[in-house]
């Protein structure tokens, strides 16, 4: 999770908001954090595995 943002923004000639500008790493990892959301709100409803069975899984297949 991000903290504080360093946006700017661009204005009209009435000073009304058409634009912001962030720094590309701040950018970064506003997108990756929607992206994270997205495959949350994606794989709600898949069904959830206890971390016993996890590692059992894991284990059976050699990865730990």
């Amino acid at each position: 999770m991000m903290g504080k943002l360093h946006e700017r923004y661009i204005t009209d000639e009435d000073g009304k908001k058409t634009a912001v500008v962030l720094p590309v790493e701040e950018c970064e990892e506003l997108l990756e954090d929607l992206h994270d959301l997205a495959v949350i709100a994606e794989r709600r409803d898949e069904p959830s595995l206890s971390l016993d069975d996890v590692k059992a899984k894991l284990k059976a297949d050699g990865l730990i």
